[in-house]
C-alpha cells in the first residue's frame, strides 16, 4: 500500500472506530459532554492535560502505521511491515492506551464516573480483542520478529526504556 492510501485510510479509520469510542459514546453517556458535578480542579486540570496527551498519542501512534507500517490500523487493510518505532517502542498497544486514557480523562474533565467505568468496559473490550485476534494475527503474519518484540515489550504499561531492534534480548 501507497502512503498516500495508508494516510487516507488511516484518518478514516481513526474517525470511525477511536472518534466512535472516544467521542460519540462518551457524548452520549454525558449527556453531550455536560458537567457532571464538582470535582476538584486539580482533578480536572489532571483530566485535561491526560486528554491531550493521549490524543497526541492516539494520532503519533496511527502515523506510524502510515509510515514504518504502510498500512492501517483497520484489520482490513493492514500493515505490511511490523510497526515497531515511536510510542510502539515503549508498549505495543499504544492505540489502545490511548483510547482507554482518554475516555478516563473525560471521566476526570465532566465529573462522570460513568465515563470511569466505561473506560474499564472499553479497557476489557480490547484486551479480549488484542488477545483473541491481533497477536495471533501478528504472529501469522510477521512470525518470529513479532515473538521478539513482544517478549520484549510490554502490552499495557510503557516500559521506561524504548525497545532497540538492534538488541532484541534486552527488556526495556
Amino acid at each position: 500500500m501507497r502512503q498516500g492510501a495508508a494516510a487516507a485510510g488511516s484518518a478514516v479509520f481513526l474517525v470511525v472506530a477511536p472518534g466512535v469510542v472516544t467521542g460519540l459514546v462518551p457524548w452520549w453517556l454525558s449527556d453531550g459532554w455536560s458537567d457532571g458535578g464538582s470535582w476538584p480542579w486539580a482533578v480536572r486540570a489532571a483530566g485535561w492535560i491526560v486528554c491531550v496527551g493521549s490524543a497526541a498519542l492516539l494520532v503519533h501512534s496511527f502515523g506510524r502505521f502510515v509510515v514504518q507500517g504502510l498500512g492501517t490500523p483497520a484489520p482490513v487493510a493492514p500493515t505490511a511491515h511490523l510497526v515497531i518505532t515511536g510510542a510502539y517502542r515503549y508498549v505495543r498497544n499504544p492505540m489502545y492506551v490511548a483510547v482507554v486514557a482518554l475516555i478516563l480523562a473525560q471521566g476526570l474533565v465532566l465529573a462522570r464516573p460513568l465515563l470511569l467505568g466505561y473506560g474499564l468496559v472499553a479497557w476489557a473490550v480490547m484486551a479480549t480483542f488484542v488477545r483473541t485476534y491481533e497477536e495471533p494475527t501478528l504472529r501469522r503474519q510477521f512470525g518470529a520478529e513479532y515473538e521478539v518484540y513482544r517478549g520484549v515489550v510490554r502490552g499495557w504499561i510503557p516500559g521506561l526504556r524504548a525497545y532497540d531492534p538492534e538488541r532484541p534480548a534486552e527488556r526495556p
